[in-house]
């Protein structure tokens, strides 16, 4: 099965270097929306390999941006594909934090302790990999041979960090908006336990 990751289009916290995570914020307006992307939103659009389902985050920026990309392909809505809970810093950016203790310690740890009041990368990136895990596993009951999964750049990261054939680290994984991976997930494979992606690359 090919596979599809999409980071969503950019919001307006995106452009100003927030942390958004559970905050449900819209894409940014069609024209400025317009100016973020080559040749237009139709033309970015266009520029998507084509899919058979599309997995999709329940947070509007996901379902705003999978409606652009695939509008007339069957959208499946996963809870666990979620952004990471930013917990004290969500919705505020560098400026904001870089006088907090806690921001400091968070920045001194790699980013590996948990969010204050938020989320941890073990238990974030546990609950992104299950839900891609289920849904892969409910597209091959399908039959499907392929499958896009419009999500959040942090998502990508956590499914990429536990799945790709060959340890790279969390940060690897960044994409811009609107970027992302084409991978293959091998069936014969995954059935076997070997639950990998390989042969990745960046759209």
């Amino acid at each position: 099965m090919e596979i599809i990751l999409v980071r969503h289009f950019m919001t307006k916290g995106n452009l100003e270097r927030r942390y958004i995570g559970t905050t449900d914020e819209p894409l940014l307006p069609a024209e400025a929306l317009a100016r973020q992307l080559k040749g237009g939103v139709r033309q970015a659009a266009a520029g998507y390999p084509e899919v058979q389902v599309a997995a999709v985050s329940p947070l509007r920026r996901c379902i705003e941006t999978a409606d652009m990309i695939y509008p007339d392909v069957r959208k499946v809505v996963c809870r666990e594909l979620r952004e990471c809970d930013f917990g004290l810093f969500e919705n505020k950016n560098y400026e904001e934090l870089k006088d907090h203790p806690e921001y400091q310690s968070w920045l001194l740890s790699g980013g590996r302790i948990p969010f204050p009041k938020g989320e941890g990368r073990d238990e974030f990136c546990a609950r992104c990999v299950k839900g891609f895990l289920c849904l892969a596993e409910r597209f091959m009951e399908e039959a499907l041979e392929s499958a896009a999964f419009v999500v959040h750049g942090g998502t990508i990261m956590a499914v990429l960090d536990r799945l790709a054939p060959h340890e790279e680290g969390f940060y690897h994984w960044q994409c811009k908006n609107g970027g992302g991976y084409r991978a293959k997930l091998y069936e014969e494979e995954w059935r076997r336990g070997v639950r990998r992606l390989t042969e990745i690359e960046r759209l």
